[in-house]
C-alpha cells in the first residue's frame, strides 16, 4: 500500500488528476474503498496540491464531481440489481454492517445519504442501496450533491495542509477526522432543517391570517 502511494504522489500531474479521480469515483460505483478509502485519495490530491504538483481548485472539483458521479453510478447499480446487489459475495461477510446501513437508511432517509458519505462503508454501499430502496432521484441527488461537496473539499483541504505529514492523516482519515467532518455536517443540517421549518411555519401563520 505505501509503494502505491507513493507511486501516486510521483506521477506527472495530468495522471494525478486521473488516478485521484478514479479511485474516489469506483468507491461507490465499484466498491474500491473497501481496498482503498476514498478519503485517502482524496488527501493525496490535497497533498500532492500542496507540492504545487497539481492545483488545488481543480482537485477539489474533480474529487467532488467524481463522488457524486460514483455514487449516481451505485444508485443505478442498485435500482437495476435490487436484492442481486445484496447477495454479492463482497458482503457476505459484512452482512451485519450492511443490515446496519440498511437501518439507518429507513430511519434517516435523504440525510443518510449525507451522513453516510463520511463514514467509509457507508459511503461505499449507502447510494447502492437507496437505488434498491427506490428513492426518488432527485432526491438522492441533493443530499448526495451536498454530501460530495462537504466531503470531498474537507479531505482535500485536509491533504492541503497536511503536507508531508499525509501519512499520519491518511491513517487517521475515516476515523477521528472523518468524525469531526461528520459533526459539522450534522450541525450544517440541523440549522438547514430548523431554518426550513421556520419558514414553512410562517408561511402557514400567513396564509391562515390572510
Amino acid at each position: 500500500m505505501t509503494q502505491f502511494v507513493d507511486g501516486i504522489l510521483n506521477v506527472p500531474p495530468i495522471l494525478a488528476y486521473v488516478l485521484v479521480a478514479c479511485l474516489v469515483f469506483a468507491e461507490d460505483a465499484v466498491f474500491v474503498g473497501f481496498v482503498l478509502p476514498g478519503e485517502t485519495a482524496a488527501v493525496l490530491g490535497g497533498v500532492l496540491a500542496s507540492r504545487g504538483t497539481v492545483q488545488l481548485w481543480l482537485m477539489m472539483v474533480l474529487v467532488v464531481m467524481a463522488a457524486v458521479i460514483g455514487d449516481s453510478v451505485g444508485y443505478e447499480v442498485g435500482k437495476h440489481f435490487g436484492p442481486r446487489f445484496l447477495d454479492l459475495r463482497v458482503f457476505r461477510t459484512k452482512r451485519g454492517k450492511l443490515d446496519e446501513a440498511q437501518s439507518f437508511l429507513r430511519r434517516k432517509g435523504g440525510a443518510a445519504v449525507f451522513l453516510g458519505r463520511f463514514v467509509a462503508f457507508f459511503r461505499a454501499v449507502m447510494p447502492a442501496l437507496a437505488g434498491t430502496a427506490r428513492m426518488p432521484y432527485l432526491r438522492f441527488l441533493a443530499f448526495n450533491l451536498a454530501g460530495g461537496v462537504v466531503w470531498g473539499t474537507g479531505f482535500v483541504l485536509l491533504g492541503f495542509l497536511a503536507g508531508n505529514s499525509y501519512e499520519a492523516v491518511a491513517k487517521a482519515a475515516g476515523r477521528d477526522i472523518a468524525v469531526v467532518i461528520g459533526v459539522l455536517a450534522v450541525i450544517a443540517l440541523v440549522i438547514w432543517r430548523v431554518r426550513k421549518a421556520r419558514k414553512e411555519r410562517n408561511r402557514q401563520e400567513g396564509a391562515e391570517a390572510s
